[in-house]
């Protein structure tokens, strides 16, 4: 199955059997698992899962030109289905068949989405039991970390506030054709069965988080001006001259819920 690797798709075709080996470990694909591949490419990942799986996997693939290479290749599983789509715009709710039915969502994801795309399949973490994903490796590094980190930021609260994250293994660039320029890893997320810190209102926990971290450099008095005095931080038990890196999942969504209701009762 030759192709061109192309650059406007962002796209790196992993071709290591370790590499892949490990990442299928990672996953435990089974039987009566509902999967969905995000970026199959040339289908490395892909015949693995359907192996693990006996033949039922969706994929969604945006690269025209790869899937009837994908068709030949798996022609003789009746339950590999293809949606030609783009991931940033696909409805993954129309994947669940059943109600109890959860999506586990695996990918070699296109540097150049990534982030955009995980916000996205975040809207949907309650349809998904996990997502495992080969990522920039500053990426995983960002979403896996906690306050005081330097990668800590906007993705890191966002990311934990739906779900566990889990750096599990880096990948260096020779396991990809052709190889980028940086190191990858493997990320696994895990939605929250129940939300440890659930806000009152989604778009106010958003807008406080992206505000804060606006500059980074800056404290929270000073990126939080427009919405919350020094006085008001004060009595929720937060340091208004911290650096928004400081503060942890709970400090924002009691800043959150504490502006949300001010403009209730107001």
């Amino acid at each position: 199955m030759g192709h061109q690797a192309r650059k406007r798709f962002g796209q790196n075709f992993l071709h290591d059997p370790n590499v892949i080996r490990n990442i299928v470990k990672s996953i435990r694909p089974k039987v009566g698992d509902r999967i969905v591949e995000i970026g199959p490419g040339m289908g490395a990942i892909t015949e693995e899962l359907l192996d693990a799986t006996e033949g039922e996997l969706d994929v969604v693939e945006l690269d025209r030109d790869l899937i009837p290479g994908l068709k030949v290749k798996f022609f003789n599983h009746k339950g590999f289905r293809i949606h030609e789509s783009d991931a940033l715009k696909f409805d993954f709710a129309t994947l669940k068949q059943a109600p109890e039915e959860q999506l586990r969502i695996v990918g070699n994801l296109p540097y150049n989405i990534s982030t955009p795309l995980i916000f996205h399949l975040l809207s949907y973490s309650g349809l998904v039991k996990d997502m495992h994903f080969m990522l920039q490796k500053e990426v995983v590094q960002r979403l896996a970390a906690g306050p005081g980190d330097n990668n800590y930021g906007r993705l890191s609260i966002m990311a934990q506030y739906y779900c566990q994250v889990q750096h599990m293994f880096d990948v260096g660039p020779g396991a990809f054709k052709p190889a980028p320029k940086v190191d990858s890893a493997i990320v696994r997320m895990v939605p929250h069965q129940d939300l440890p810190y659930p806000v009152k209102d989604h778009k106010t926990f958003e807008r406080i988080v992206r505000e804060s971290f606006a500059m980074r450099r800056k404290t929270l008095r000073n990126n939080l001006k427009k919405t919350i005095s020094s006085e008001e931080l004060e009595k929720l038990g937060i340091d208004p001259a911290l650096r928004p890196e400081r503060l942890g999942l709970p400090e924002y969504t009691r800043i959150a819920d504490y502006i949300y209701e001010r403009a209730d009762n107001g």
